[in-house]
Parts: C-alpha cells; sequence; structure tokens
C-alpha cells in the first residue's frame, strides 16, 4: 500500500491557484498546519481528510494517494522479481513483510533469498549475504512446493556455495559445489574457484572437464539455432553461428593431429555450404563443400576419437567421443548435405566429389 496524501494537498491546492493560507482560512486551521500537512511532518485528521476531499471534489482514496496492491502470493513472487531485476532495494522492505505473511511459502522464501543474494553480492554486505544463506536453508526445507524445473536441491545448494564465496569462505563454498556435482553441473565453477584460489594443479581436471561439457553443449546449440535459422530462411544467422563454430572448433586443433572435433566441422562446413547455396551462392557454397571434404579425408585418414587430443583437454577418466552422423567423417558430410532436401545443393555436391575423385586419381 502506498500513500501520497502530502503531495495531493499541495497539488490541489496548487490547482485551486490558492496559497497555503488561503486553504488554512477554507478549513479553519492555521498556516503552519497546512504546512505541515505537504511537508509530511504531521497528518491531518479523518474528519480533516473527508472535508478536504469534499471541498477538492474528489475523493478520500485519490486525495490519500491510495493504491490497491495485489498482495496475493503469486503477485507478490513476481513483484519482489521486479523489484530484484530492477536493482531496486526497496523489495528488501517488501520480501521481509512477504516472508511475515507467507513464512512456509517456497517461493516467497526462495525469491527472497535471491534478492538478498543479488544486493549483498553487488555491496559486499555480509549481513545480506548471511539473510540470503539463513533464507536458502529454509527453502530447502520447503522444497516439496516446488513447480519450477530449473529448481532442485543441487541448484539450491550452487546458490549457497556462491553465496559462501560471496563472504570469503572459499573452503565451504568448494565443498557443497563438490558434493552436489551431480552431471557436472559446478564443474566449471569449481575449477574456476580452485584456479583464482591459486591451487592451479587442482583446478586443471575440473577445467579440463569443463571445457569438453562445453564444446559437447557448443554443438548441440549450433545445430538447434542452425535449423531454427534455416527454416526461418534467415540464412545469414545460420552462416554466422556455423562460420564462428567453425573457426573455434579449429583453434582446438593440437598442431596438425586430427581429433573428433574435425569430423564435427566437416558436417558443419557441408551445413554451412548449404546456408550459403540457399541464399543464392553458389559458387561459395562450392568452394565451402571442398573445404568440408578435405576436412573429412583428414579425420578419416587418422581417425581420433581421444577427448586429449583436443587441445585444453586432458584425459578424462570414463570420457568417451559418440555420435550419430556417421561412420566416417565422409560419411557426416553426406548427412549433412541429404539434410537440405535440396535436388540442386546434392547435385553441386556430388559434382565436388566426383571432382575431388578425377584429381585424386589422377
Amino acid at each position: 500500500m502506498e500513500m501520497k496524501l502530502s503531495e495531493n494537498i499541495r497539488a490541489f491546492r496548487k490547482e485551486r491557484s490558492l496559497t497555503q493560507e488561503q486553504l488554512s482560512e477554507v478549513l479553519g486551521v492555521t498556516a503552519g498546519a497546512v504546512y505541515k500537512w505537504e511537508a509530511g511532518l504531521s497528518v491531518p485528521e479523518l474528519e480533516m481528510i473527508v472535508g478536504m476531499a469534499n471541498f477538492f471534489d474528489t475523493s478520500v482514496d485519490v486525495l490519500l494517494g491510495y493504491r490497491m496492491v495485489d498482495n496475493r502470493l503469486d503477485a507478490t513472487v513476481k513483484r519482489l522479481q521486479e523489484y530484484r531485476r530492477n536493482k531496486d532495494r526497496a523489495g528488501l522492505t517488501e520480501a521481509e513483510t512477504a516472508l511475515r505473511k507467507y513464512p512456509h511459502s517456497f517461493p516467497i522464501v526462495r525469491e527472497s533469498a535471491s534478492m538478498y543474494g543479488a544486493f549483498g553480492f553487488e555491496s559486499g554486505d555480509r549481513a545480506m549475504l548471511r539473510r540470503a544463506l539463513e533464507l536458502l536453508e529454509a527453502s530447502l526445507l520447503l522444497l516439496g512446493q516446488n513447480e519450477d524445473p530449473r529448481i532442485s536441491e543441487q541448484t539450491l545448494y550452487g546458490k549457497m556455495a556462491e553465496t559462501y564465496l560471496g563472504l570469503g569462505e572459499t573452503d565451504r563454498g568448494i565443498e557443497l559445489y563438490k558434493k552436489h556435482n551431480a552431471g557436472g553441473l559446478f564443474t566449471h565453477k569449481i575449477g574456476h574457484v580452485l584456479a583464482v584460489s591459486d591451487r592451479a594443479e587442482e583446478a586443471a581436471p575440473y577445467l579440463s572437464e569443463a571445457t569438453a561439457t562445453l564444446i559437447e553443449s557448443l554443438c548441440d546449440i549450433v545445430i538447434g539455432y542452425s535449423n531454427v535459422f534455416l527454416t526461418r530462411g534467415d540464412c545469414d544467422s545460420a552462416e554466422a553461428i556455423l562460420d564462428l563454430s567453425i573457426n573455434f572448433f579449429l583453434g582446438l586443433r593440437k598442431g596438425d593431429r586430427p581429433n573428433f572435433l574435425d569430423k564435427v566441422t566437416a558436417a558443419f562446413l557441408a551445413a554451412l555450404a548449404g546456408a550459403r547455396f540457399m541464399a543464392g551462392r553458389p559458387d561459395e557454397a562450392r568452394d565451402t563443400l571442398i573445404r568440408a571434404k578435405e576436412t573429412a579425408a583428414f579425420f578419416d585418414a587418422s581417425p581420433s576419437y581421444d577427448e586429449s587430443d583436443i587441445r585444453f583437454i586432458d584425459r578424462i577418466e570414463g570420457a568417451g567421443a559418440y555420435d550419430d552422423i556417421g561412420a566416417t567423417a565422409a560419411d557426416a558430410v553426406e548427412v549433412a548435405v541429404k539434410g537440405f532436401e535440396n535436388e540442386d545443393f546434392s547435385a553441386l555436391w556430388r559434382s565436388v566429389k566426383e571432382e575431388r575423385e578425377e584429381k585424386n586419381g589422377e
């Protein structure tokens, strides 16, 4: 609830072109009383408020500046989220009010924890970070109410670990990350924290594993986005994301040694050629298909599925590279070309293959 009585008395008075003395005469009070009302130093009695509303031809609600706020649980959660997004610390007061009203509500407790954590990190306020930890502990007990699939016990412990780091309790934060690192969710964070804590050798395996996970995720993202863009007919965006990933993968070669990413790169080059062909640039598409064929041949001549052949990755216990894009890199290119279901593009690919085969036969 918000009231703006003092501002509204002043606004209505000025609207009537009255001085404070003139309004005081109408209302039968001193000019000092009107001054105090407008300055917010005192509040008129209810009977006087009703009388002013009548004089100004308005309602008591309007004069008070009363604004009804939706305090239902869902609306309150959304409002707390907006306070946090807008970096408005007035949300902290509302969070405490909401916690008193809904002390056993998971979304309220969890969102309040997020707000205290965000403001605490920004300002370095240890009391706020401690309050965030307290609320995160409480949210764990209420987790059964959670309906957000993005939130789990694991992610809450991750937030607690992050908060301990903000408090300078590095060992405790790392311990929590490690204890709740199912699926490698916090591997990159563990590696980062260890590295900046002068524990480089301990950090290296985590950073290596995180790099492998990053590459796997990037492959999925690039394939997904390129399909989205091509479906929309946005060949430029498809070309941009494919080109970016190809250059990134090429930068992960160890010298002249092939690695699994060369097989992926060959397929991405074929997809890039398709995007260029669909954009009406057949000559560029041909050149790109030639690169795809050469990259595939480079990999297939000495195929490697060992993750340690990729730059920045050491051997990872139990790891292995698997894919569904074909037994060989050449097969992967074929799959990518066929995926466009465009006979003219397929014909261009056949001509590139035949041309390269003729040259190899000479």
